[in-house]
This record gives C-alpha cells, structure tokens and sequence, in this order.
C-alpha cells in the first residue's frame, strides 16, 4: 500500500497501536490462581485463629468495638481506599511495625484488641497467625473480600 503523507500515515500507525495497546490495559487481569498448597497453608492458619466476616466487622466498626484496625494490603492497595481508621502495616512487615502501634517499649499491650483485613482474607490470616505467634491474645482477622465491602456502600476512606 502507498501512502500519500507519510507523517499522517504514522501518526495513523501509532494510534492504533496505542488504542489496541491501550485496551490491553484496561482489561482487568485475572485473578490470581496458587497451588493447592498455598490454599491448605492459608486454610490451616484460618483454622488457628480467630476470624469474623463481613457483616460482624462492620457491626464492631459501628459500635467503636473493632480495636486496632489493621490492613495489611500493600501500600498502594491501601491508597485507592481503607476501612475508616485503619492503620496500614503490609503483610510482610506486620512483625516489625506492630509495636509503634501497641505502646512498645513503654507499656506494650499484648491484649490490645485488633481487626486485621487485607483484599481477600489469605494475607489477614497469616498475619494474624503471625501475630499469636508473637503472643498477641486478643487478634481477629477479618474473613472478607475488600471489593464486597466497597460494594455494598460500607465506608472508605480516599486519601487526599
């Protein structure tokens, strides 16, 4: 094929290849699949610990019962929403950033009572584990996915 202008028949070139591309992008990826054994790991760390759904975390929320609220999605999860007053301590930093949050070392409260969400409930549990395992009494993970508490008009904060 013959172009007549080779600067409009370039600009045309790399259009569409940024809308095919574009649209790449906007396709929301699938969600993640793990082996069995990731799946057994989280089940039996669930079956260590205390866990509440949705509906009795809101409940606590609303009555001021739910404690230290801890969500340990990663920052940048955290940045496009959290439950009102949690705290955000990811995941894989949870045993080392909890004691600014418990009064360490002055008067640290092992029974301080804590929430701890994150996306879908795997990570919440395995840090909530982790956390017994340091000797915290009073820990309850929350057995939710995130995006069911966003959509059914529960509230989030957006920072500014």
């Amino acid at each position: 094929m013959r172009f007549l202008n080779k600067p409009l028949s370039i600009a045309l070139l790399v259009s569409a290849s940024l809308l095919v591309g574009g649209c790449a992008i906007a396709q929301k990826a699938p969600a993640p699949t793990y082996p069995d054994s990731v799946k057994a790991y989280v089940g039996a760390a669930k079956k260590q610990i205390k866990t509440i759904k949705l509906d009795e975390f809101r409940a606590l929320l609303d009555q001021g019962k739910a404690g230290l609220i801890v969500d340990v999605r990663e920052e940048d999860e955290f940045a496009d929403g959290y439950v009102p007053g949690a705290v955000n301590i990811p995941r894989g930093l949870i045993e080392f950033r909890i004691w600014g949050e418990v009064g360490f070392p002055n008067a640290t409260d092992m029974n301080k009572q804590m929430s701890i969400y994150c996306k879908t409930g795997g990570r919440c549990a395995l840090a909530t584990k982790s956390l017994q395992e340091l000797g915290f009494t009073n820990v309850t993970a929350v057995d939710m996915l995130f995006d069911a508490w966003v959509k059914g008009g529960n509230p989030v904060v957006k920072p500014k």
